[in-house]
């Protein structure tokens, strides 16, 4: 594989974290570095390790990840989507929870892992590419977690910047369930032969 197709597999890889990151960055409507911290690095965690446990793991997850990668991915994303959808169209009182809380450490590493189930199959195509030490694995996980980590990082920022010039009008909420609902389909899609 060469340098610049891992290159474009890392930025293939690191768009649905983008896309959540953004809906996060709507979610926080401010600078939190905390928050923005830990989205960015949880997503370039899962992203380097997600392919290096396919890797480890070719033969034994072998056409299983690929039959149901997507469709664990759609359903997590489309549940959390509609979830906050029909929560901005609710009065909330004070002290509510919120559905999409990029604040919270449990759900951001739940969106990371999701987001990155893709990347699970792609360590399983290196091994079978002929990737057989972990030497030739290094150059391409560090290409996917620079990549993942600078997209997830100025995804925040986007989201922050969006969702202030629109949460007068509409609910942040609104924006950032449309967002998730979209990656959704466009994991399905992308992964279902028609």
């Amino acid at each position: 594989m060469s340098g610049f197709e891992i290159w474009g597999l890392a930025f293939g890889l690191a768009m649905d974290g983008f896309a959540v990151s953004i809906a996060s960055g709507v979610s926080l409507q401010r600078v939190q570095w905390r928050p923005i911290l830990m989205i960015a690095l949880s997503f370039c965690f899962f992203q380097i390790v997600n392919p290096l446990m396919g890797w480890l793991g070719a033969f034994h997850f072998r056409g299983l990840i690929d039959n149901v990668d997507h469709w664990i991915a759609f359903a997590i994303l489309a549940f959390l989507g509609i979830r906050m959808l029909r929560e901005s169209f609710k009065v909330k009182e004070d002290g509510e929870s919120k559905p999409f809380d990029a604040s919270n450490p449990k759900f951001v590493f739940g969106m990371a892992l999701v987001t990155s189930l893709d990347a699970l199959a792609v360590g399983i195509t290196f091994a079978f590419m002929g990737m057989s030490t972990l030497s030739s694995m290094i150059y391409p996980l560090f290409v996917i977690g620079f990549v993942t980590l600078v997209l997830s990082f100025s995804g925040v920022f986007v989201g922050i910047r969006f969702g202030n010039l629109v949460t007068k009008r509409i609910r942040a909420d609104l924006w950032g369930g449309l967002i998730l609902i979209v990656v959704g389909i466009k994991v399905l899609y992308s992964s279902v032969p028609f």
